[in-house]
C-alpha cells in the first residue's frame, strides 16, 4: 500500500519530540520516518493528539524535533522559512487591514528587495485571482465570509511562493458547502503551480479525494506512522465520478478501518 517517492524531496528523517515540563516528559512523536516527492499531495491523518499539528510544525520550523530531524533539498529544516507557507484552521487575517494589504504584508516580506513596487503589486492581484478573489481586493476581513477569509489565506501563502504549501485543517470551520468549493480550488491551484502540499485533516473523503498518499498515524502518546495509503485516481478529479470509483472505495475503506477498527481514539475504547 505504502508507494516511496523516486525522488525525494521533503525527507522526514527518524523524527520524534518529547515536550517537558519540569520533571515530567511527555513524547507525543517516536520514529517518524518517510520521504515526500516534489509537487506530491500529502495528507496527514489520525485522532485527536496523535502529533499530527506537532509534525507540520516542524516541517514549518515552528518546533525542533527532540531526535532526528527534517530535511528539505538536502537542507535541515532549522527554522521557519518563506519556502514553507503555512495555511492554518484560522485564517489569521489583521482586521485593520484590506484583502490587499494582508496579501502584501507577505509579499513585502519576501520581495521587498528583489521586486518594484509596482511588480509587488502585480503580484499581489495574480495571487488573489489564482483564489478568484480580486473582486475583494478592497474589501476589510469583516466584510467578507470565512470562505473568502480563508481563500485569502491561501492567496497569502501562495504570494511567498513556497516551495512547500502546509495546510493545517484549513477547512475544518466551514460548513460542508465552502468546504467543497474550497477543496476544489486547491485541487486545481495544485494542478497549476505543482506545489509540494502537505495537509493535516480528520475527513476521510477529503484526504482521498485531494491526496496521492494518505499518511496514517496511530494513537498518542509516541504516536508513529501506522500505514501509508497510496491513491491511485487519475487527476484531474471530480468528487462526482468518485462516489463509485473502486480504487476511491478502496482507499477510503483501508483509512476508515485503519482509524476505527485497529486504531481507535482512545475516548472511544473507553466508553466501549
Amino acid at each position: 500500500m505504502d508507494r516511496m517517492p523516486e525522488k525525494p524531496y521533503l525527507r522526514f528523517v527518524d523524527v520524534g519530540i518529547t515536550f517537558r515540563r519540569g520533571a515530567v516528559a511527555s513524547e507525543v512523536l517516536r520514529n517518524v520516518d518517510f520521504s515526500i516527492a516534489k509537487s506530491e499531495f500529502v495528507s496527514i491523518i489520525g485522532h485527536s493528539g496523535c502529533g499530527k499539528s506537532t509534525l507540520l510544525n516542524i516541517v514549518a520550523g515552528l518546533l525542533r524535533a527532540t531526535k532526528g530531524g527534517v530535511v528539505l533539498e538536502n537542507n535541515e529544516v532549522t527554522e521557519p522559512g518563506p519556502e514553507r507557507a503555512v495555511v492554518f484552521q484560522n485564517h489569521s487575517l489583521l482586521p485593520w487591514l484590506t484583502v490587499r494589504e494582508n496579501v502584501a504584508l507577505a509579499v513585502d516580506k519576501v520581495f521587498g528587495r528583489t521586486k518594484s513596487r509596482a511588480e509587488r503589486r502585480e503580484w499581489v492581484m495574480q495571487k488573489l485571482d489564482l483564489v478568484n478573489m480580486t473582486h475583494a481586493a478592497d474589501k476589510r476581513p469583516h466584510e467578507i465570509s470565512g470562505g473568502m477569509k480563508q481563500r485569502v489565506g491561501i492567496a497569502r501563502a501562495l504570494a511567498m511562493e513556497p516551495k512547500i504549501l502546509l495546510l493545517d485543517e484549513p477547512f475544518g470551520a466551514l460548513d460542508a458547502l465552502t468546504r467543497a468549493h474550497l477543496q476544489d480550488s486547491v485541487m486545481e491551484i495544485h494542478a497549476r503551480l505543482g506545489n509540494t502540499m502537505i495537509m493535516i485533516t480528520h475527513d476521510v473523503d477529503e484526504a482521498v479525494l485531494l491526496s496521492d498518499r494518505i499518511v496514517m498515524m496511530t494513537n498518542g502518546p509516541a504516536a508513529t506512522i501506522g500505514e501509508i495509503c497510496t491513491v491511485k485516481l487519475e487527476r484531474p478529479r471530480k468528487r462526482l465520478d468518485l462516489v463509485e470509483d473502486h480504487e476511491y472505495i478502496r482507499c477510503r475503506h483501508a483509512v476508515l478501518e485503519f482509524l476505527y477498527a485497529r486504531h481507535k481514539a482512545p475516548a472511544m475504547i473507553a466508553a466501549e
